[in-house]
């Protein structure tokens, strides 16, 4: 089984950076959404600040990198790579699904990237189906002690599961363990998509068992059910993925269904399809706190710290010129402004 667990996170690593597995006529919705330029910001550009807050920690930034992988050899160049960048540019970091963490000591360094980033918030993770199938408050009071992480995420990626050789699909009765997790646990619960979005009665009823955060993962970017589908050999399952290859929530309508549905009062992540600091100043806009980058920098992650470090400080002057474009100095200013507009 733990030999399994690898071999399939090598090969999501090596699918995702080399195969096309983005959905296919479905988009994140993004484009649809447009700033009215102010010619006259009455705005100093070196004034411009993106400090955020998650899990009551002030962040330089309102960036996240996205849960992405952990628990192969390769993957400890990867998260060793993000941490470090992580750390100098102050976003968040949130790991790739832990449940190898605990079936196996093979690779756990991949996942135990603290000493690389002291100071910011990382985020745990684990499937929440697994709450189905064995695991429960210790394995993951253990997930959080190994990873020393501030947050638990706990993914949902049912349709992912069912093209998955040997995929976990009991989902039944998630909700009630879920609740019983928030309760139970002294860091953070939030609940994140895969890639296919939350809507907003779902993250309304996820926040009302005690779930403090949703991270949206709308649908435009990557497909997890592509990416399965270069995995399975199964010609029938081959095909059921092509099938859904355009399905989901659309990144932005996730944002703004889910904010619409559970108030300020907890954080939105917006993430699914995001490339550049325009899209995170259109999700930031819609409703989102922070926004997650996941597949745009994963290729650079296996390179070296400072291709990550490119990337990120590219993200970041985007974002920032999105906000001297529109007249605000702050992160707060962006998501109350009304210098928008839908194509």
């Amino acid at each position: 089984m733990t030999e399994a667990i690898h071999k399939r996170k090598s090969e999501h690593i090596s699918i995702t950076l080399n195969e096309d597995v983005t959905g296919t006529n479905i988009s994140t919705g993004l484009e649809r959404v447009a700033f009215i330029h102010n010619a006259l910001p009455e705005v100093d550009f070196e004034s411009i600040q993106l400090n955020s807050t998650f899990v009551d920690t002030v962040c330089r930034t309102p960036f996240l990198i996205s849960s992405m992988t952990g628990g192969a050899a390769f993957a400890e160049t990867i998260n060793r790579n993000l941490a470090i960048a992580a750390e100098q540019q102050g976003w968040v970091l949130a790991l790739g699904s832990m449940r190898a963490l605990i079936e196996s000591e093979q690779h756990r360094e991949s996942f135990q990237v603290r000493k690389y980033a002291p100071n910011i918030p990382i985020i745990a993770n684990l499937g929440a189906v697994q709450l189905n199938y064995g695991f429960g408050i210790d394995e993951c009071r253990r997930i959080i002690e190994m990873s020393e992480a501030d947050a638990l995420v706990l993914h949902l990626n049912s349709i992912q599961e069912v093209i998955q050789p040997n995929g976990n699909t009991n989902f039944k009765s998630l909700l009630q363990k879920i609740e019983i997790l928030c309760k139970s646990l002294s860091i953070p619960v939030g609940v994140k998509e895969v890639g296919w979005g939350i809507d907003g009665e779902t993250a309304k009823k996820l926040c009302e068992v005690g779930v403090q955060f949703i991270d949206v993962a709308g649908a435009g970017g990557t497909s997890w059910s592509q990416v399965e589908k270069f995995r399975t050999v199964d010609p029938i399952k081959r095909k059921a993925a092509e099938t859904f290859s355009g399905w989901g929530i659309p990144t932005a309508d996730s944002i703004l269904g889910v904010r619409k549905h559970i108030g300020e009062a907890r954080t939105v992540i917006g993430s699914g399809g995001m490339y550049t600091g325009l899209d995170a100043a259109k999700a930031i806009a819609l409703g989102a706190d922070l926004v997650g980058f996941g597949k745009s920098i994963l290729q650079e992650a296996t390179q070296t710290v400072e291709d990550v470090l490119k990337v990120m400080q590219t993200i970041e002057l985007e974002l920032k010129m999105a906000m001297f474009g529109i007249g605000v100095s702050s992160v707060d200013g962006l998501q109350q402004t009304d210098r928008i507009r839908y194509k």
